[in-house]
């Protein structure tokens, strides 16, 4: 499957879309690009007309191969009455709506004309696999294949083979994602995968904090940018991806994981998507983005920084253990893909070697004991290596 002769469709010309069309053109395949709305594709187009016209500028790539990279991404035309045109098609992705029917129906109608060894891939950030390829007629050939936004740049792509994948539909795929120049991770099809699983108390222990007056969001977002070395603070990301999207990630985690308090979603967040305050796409969200709007300035109180950050670093790598634990991927793919998928300034097994895993265990243990909830419980795995006296990543 890794050939070059092999053709690829997209369905979905949104940011996700437009951007996997674009990597696996740029890695000399043939893509159909295809989207439920007129128009969309077209403006797909344009808008990897003007990335690539970037990367031109960058000297990153000659004109000749910026358009050769374009006209390799042809629109699969008006899909409203059938996918037919996918026919030649060996790997067919879908990025459409986050939304378990939606996918379904797709792959449904989509098997019925594709040939009998291609494969279906789901970009689902967040969805059972197992659950999209449940009603089709052959779920083995089901693969969730999970980029990162932008596609193009992120460079970490999760493969989710489901209960029902083929094996060598599997290994097939990681090899082809691979020649992409990509660098991929294979996950069990476990709610939020390996990065939106264990970045989950990035978020919500933030959020947390925030609600009990601990700190603001501008001195949250200080003390875990300058003291913990990550690109953005978490309320910063939150309006970069959206807070619409983060809270239906959250909430997808939460309820898949049949209610975990680990995962809780916040009011305050709830509260600004009931508002449409979803960051930077609306102008307004932890932040207010708009002309003239009064910059909120951090209180760089170090010993307050530090508290904000052990405390949500403490969970960050109780969250990793714990997949480690549960099997959700190896120890090593999940420091891969928490450095390479969401630019974490390191490991977080190895940056709790460096902090001392009995030294998380205690202050895990300290939350659990002054809030009484079980979503400061420690795992079960950080327990059993602070008793062994064993380091958190092997």
């Amino acid at each position: 499957m890794a050939e070059r002769g092999l053709q690829v469709g997209v369905i979905g010309a949104g940011a996700m879309g437009r951007g996997i069309a674009q990597v696996a053109a740029s890695a000399g395949h043939s893509v159909l690009l295809a989207d439920a709305t007129a128009g969309v594709v077209t403006q797909a187009r344009a808008s990897i007309e003007k990335t690539l016209s970037r990367n031109v500028e960058k000297q990153r790539r000659t004109q000749a191969e910026a358009d050769e990279v374009l006209a390799r991404i042809v629109d699969a035309g008006d899909v409203s009455r059938g996918y037919d045109v996918f026919r030649s098609c060996g790997l067919v992705i879908e990025a459409v709506v986050e939304r378990l029917d939606a996918k379904q129906a797709l792959f449904t109608a989509l098997e019925k004309v594709i040939a009998p060894d291609a494969v279906l891939g789901t970009n689902t950030s967040s969805l059972s696999v197992a659950a999209i390829a449940g009603t089709c007629a052959n779920p083995e050939r089901v693969i969730g294949i999970h980029f990162f936004n932008p596609a193009p740049v992120m460079p970490l792509v999760e493969i989710i083979p489901a209960i029902t994948t083929d094996r060598g539909v599997s290994e097939r795929i990681t090899s082809l994602v691979a020649s992409w120049g990509k660098t991929t991770v294979v996950a069990t099809d476990t709610p939020g995968f390996i990065v939106n699983r264990v970045a989950r108390p990035f978020y919500g222990e933030s959020l947390r904090q925030l609600e009990e007056g601990i700190a603001d969001v501008a001195t949250i977002d200080w003390a875990m940018r300058e003291l913990g070395g990550f690109r953005m603070g978490p309320f910063e990301l939150m309006d970069f991806i959206g807070n619409d999207v983060n809270y239906a990630v959250t909430r997808s985690v939460f309820e898949s994981l049949f209610n975990d308090p680990r995962y809780t979603p916040a009011l305050t967040q709830q509260r600004l998507v009931e508002a449409g305050l979803y960051g930077r796409k609306r102008d307004r969200g932890y932040y207010d983005y708009r002309v003239g709007a009064t910059k909120t300035e951090p209180a760089t109180d170090e010993a307050l920084g530090r508290q904000i950050l052990d405390r949500t670093l403490a969970m960050l790598v109780n969250e990793a253990v714990d997949a480690v634990h549960r099997r959700v991927a190896s120890a090593s793919d999940i420091e891969t893909a928490m450095t390479r998928g969401v630019n974490y300034p390191r490991g977080l097994l190895a940056w709790g070697d460096e902090i001392g895993a009995v030294n998380v265990l205690r202050r895990l243990e300290e939350l659990q004991d002054e809030y009484g909830e079980d979503r400061y419980r420690p795992s079960v795995l950080l327990r059993r290596r602070v008793r062994e006296q064993r380091p958190l990543l092997p």
